[in-house]
């Protein structure tokens, strides 16, 4: 048996207070989960879903109001899924759930070229069988487990290759009205969600569909955000600050802001113009640093 020092022990319980607070946040700035709320928490085996679950269950037990939780994962008959695991786990915790069977491997497989990226086609088939059970089990919030770097990744996925400022937000209503997504991991970074899951030991489930391919796009993102972290910390936590604080006067859209309609006055304008201002900008330490060396 491992024997834990108290600092390390101290370290745990910091982590874990601290991302069951950024949870509690997230839900409480978006209004995530209201009383009486039936939350479908999609459980893929992997791990920040596990996370999330876990969370999720230990505010339930202190929350001031009363929520359900259930868990549901979608068996897609991928090739040597360990179809024991997910329900001997949930059956260990004693946790309401649903295992659904739906073979969208095959169709994945049948319909995407031999070494093309097969996500994209996996993620929609994925979300229209949980939507579908979301609806037969009555759950008026699906859970799912991006985090706060999953959404920096997809910010930088939609600039570098699909010319859209976008990213996954943390709460949102499904194209046909009828279901609402949340992200309650939406402020956690993923190497906490990775440090807590290795300190909680769950049974990670690997991917081997998606999850397994080699030079993905998401992928180089990733190890630009991990080059940028190593070198200036500080700058995701910034980026994603930015998200939080958008001026659409100030971009390029005009369907966004009425740029067509503006008008002289003869008084000050919040939104005016500062082009002739000089653009200030704090430094991190690290870049700090980083100069002082050159």
């Amino acid at each position: 048996m491992e024997i834990v020092s108290r600092k390390e022990q101290h370290n745990i319980n910091k982590l874990h207070k601290r991302l069951r607070r950024l949870v509690g946040t997230a839900i409480a700035d978006f209004n995530m989960i209201e009383a009486g709320d039936r939350v479908m928490v999609c459980l893929s085996g992997g791990k920040d879903s596990y996370v999330l679950l876990d969370i999720l269950r230990s505010l339930q037990a202190h929350a001031p109001l009363p929520f359900e939780l259930i868990a549901v994962n979608l068996d897609q008959k991928q090739p040597g899924f360990p179809e024991h695991v997910l329900p001997g786990y949930l059956t260990s915790i004693d946790m309401p759930f649903r295992i659904v069977e739906q073979d969208t491997y095959s169709v994945v497989k049948r319909v995407i070229a031999e070494g093309k990226t097969t996500c994209s086609l996996c993620s929609r088939l994925r979300r229209g069988v949980l939507y579908r059970v979301a609806g037969e089990l009555g759950a008026t919030k699906i859970a799912l487990g991006h985090h706060r770097d999953d959404i920096l990744e997809t910010l930088f996925l939609n600039l570098f290759y699909g010319g859209k400022l976008k990213t996954m937000p943390p709460k949102l209503v499904s194209d046909d009205g009828r279901h609402i997504v949340i992200r309650p991991l939406a402020y956690c970074k993923e190497k906490d969600l990775e440090t807590y899951a290795q300190i909680e030991s769950f049974p990670i489930i690997p991917c081997n569909l998606c999850g397994s391919q080699k030079n993905l796009q998401r992928q180089a993102v990733k190890e630009m955000m991990q080059q940028w972290d190593k070198k200036f910390p500080g700058r995701l936590e910034t980026m994603f600050t930015a998200l939080q604080n958008v001026q659409p006067s100030h971009l390029a859209d005009p369907a966004l802001y009425d740029f067509r309609g503006l008008k002289t006055g003869d008084g000050p304008v919040a939104d005016g113009d500062k082009a002739f201002d000089p653009e200030t900008f704090e430094p991190t330490v690290a870049e700090i640093l980083s100069l002082n060396k050159g």
